[in-house]
C-alpha cells in the first residue's frame, strides 16, 4: 500500500471516526439490551429475499454487459459474464478503490477484448445506473406515491426531498448533453484537454483524456434506440430490485418497519449511496452511518432498530457477496490482490502511452 493511499484510508478513518463519536455522544441513552433484542428477533426469511433479490441484481448487471458487449463479441453469454460480476464485486468490499477496476479487467480477459474498452463499457455502466437511480427516486417524489404520502405532512421534508429531484433530473440532464458531446467530439475535447491541463499536475490532462477516449468509446457500444431502451430497462429492473431487497430487510423488523414501502426506502438507498463515497475497505462505515441517521431523523425509527437494520442492509448490499465471490475465485485460481495491482498498472499503463 502506498503513501498516498495510507493518508486516504488515515482521513477516512478519522472522519468516521469523528462522525460515530458525535452520533453515540448525542445518542446518550442508547439501549444496547434492546438493541440486541431487535437484532435477534429479526424475520430471516426476509433477510433471505434481500439477499436473493439482490444476487438477481448482480444476474442482471450481467445481462446488461453482454448487451454492452453484443457489437463486437455476440458470441458471449450473459451467464460467462456472472463469474467476474460477482468477483469483481468482491474485489470492491474488500479492497475498496483498488478493487473497482477488477470487474472490468476480468471481462477484459474472459472475452479477449483489450482492458481499455472493458473501462469504457465500465464508465458508460455508471451513468447507467445514475440515471436509473434518478428516474425511480424522481418517481417516488412526485407521482402519488407512499413517499410522497409520507412527506405531505412534513413541508420541510417535502421541499428539500423536491429539491433533490430537481438537482437530480438536472444533472442525469446534464451528464446525456455532456455524453452526446462526448460522442461526437470526444477526440478533439480529448485532445483540448490534455494540452490545456498537462501543467497542472503529473499525467493530469492525460488520465481526463483518457477517461474522456474511453468514454467516447464505451457510447460506441450502444449501437441504435434498441439497444439503448434494452439498457434503460435492465437498468431500472435491477435497481428496482435493489430497493426491493433493502424494502426485504426492513421488514424483517416487524411492526416498526412494516410501513417502509418500497418507495420509502430508495430514500434510504439513495443515502447509502452518498455514505459510500466514504467507506473503509471491508469495514464500510459511511454507508451504515447516511442509512442511520436517515432511518433515525427522517422516519423516526427507533434508534437501536436504526442501527440494527442500518449494518445488515449493508451486509446484504454489500458483504454479502463475498462468500460466493472468494470461492469462485479460489475456483478459478485468481487473487484478488494480484488482479487489482494487474488492473491499475495496465490503467497507468493506457495513461503513460496517451
Amino acid at each position: 500500500m502506498n503513501k498516498k493511499r495510507i493518508l486516504i484510508y488515515g482521513l477516512v478513518l478519522a472522519i468516521l471516526a469523528a462522525l460515530v463519536y458525535l452520533q453515540f455522544r448525542h445518542w446518550r441513552t442508547f439501549d444496547w439490551a434492546r438493541f440486541v433484542e431487535n437484532t435477534r428477533d429479526i424475520s430471516w426469511r426476509h433477510v433471505v429475499y434481500g439477499i436473493a433479490f439482490i444476487y438477481l441484481a448482480y444476474v442482471l448487471r450481467a445481462v446488461r454487459w453482454k448487451i454492452f458487449l453484443r457489437p463486437v463479441r455476440r458470441d458471449v453469454s450473459a451467464v460467462s459474464l456472472i463469474s467476474p460480476t460477482l468477483v469483481g464485486f468482491t474485489g470492491l468490499a474488500l479492497l475498496g478503490r483498488p478493487g473497482e477496476l477488477i470487474r472490468p479487467y476480468l471481462i477484459a480477459r474472459r472475452t479477449n477484448l483489450s482492458f481499455s474498452s472493458q473501462l469504457a463499457v465500465w464508465t458508460v455502466e455508471r451513468i447507467f445506473d445514475l440515471a436509473a437511480f434518478t428516474v425511480l427516486m424522481v418517481a417516488a417524489i412526485f407521482l402519488p406515491t407512499d413517499l410522497r404520502a409520507f412527506v405531505a405532512d412534513r413541508p420541510a421534508y417535502q421541499h428539500w426531498l423536491q429539491v433533490a429531484g430537481y438537482l437530480l433530473s438536472a444533472l442525469v440532464l446534464g451528464l446525456f448533453f455532456v455524453a452526446v458531446l462526448i460522442r461526437y467530439q470526444g477526440p478533439v475535447i480529448a485532445d483540448w484537454v490534455e494540452s490545456r491541463f498537462s501543467h497542472l499536475a503529473k499525467n493530469l490532462g492525460a488520465r481526463i483524456a483518457l477517461r474522456i477516449r474511453e468514454f467516447a468509446k464505451g457510447l460506441d457500444t450502444i449501437h441504435g434506440l434498441s439497444a439503448f431502451l434494452q439498457l434503460t430497462i435492465v437498468s431500472l429492473v435491477m435497481w428496482w430490485f435493489i430497493a426491493l431487497s433493502y424494502a426485504e430487510v426492513a421488514y424483517a423488523y416487524g411492526a416498526a418497519m412494516q410501513a417502509m414501502g418500497v418507495t420509502r426506502v430508495l430514500l434510504i438507498l439513495g443515502s447509502s449511496m452518498v455514505g459510500s463515497m466514504l467507506q473503509l475497505p471491508g469495514v464500510g462505515g459511511g454507508s451504515q452511518l447516511a442509512t442511520i441517521e436517515v432511518l433515525d431523523k427522517v422516519f423516526q425509527v427507533p434508534r437501536e432498530i436504526a442501527v440494527s437494520c442500518g449494518i445488515l442492509l449493508w451486509i446484504v448490499s454489500f458483504v454479502v457477496v463475498i462468500p460466493v465471490g472468494l470461492l469462485l475465485a479460489h475456483r478459478e485460481r485468481l487473487s484478488l490482490k494480484a488482479i487489482a495491482e494487474e488492473s491499475e498498472k495496465a490503467e497507468a499503463g493506457g495513461v503513460m502511452r496517451t
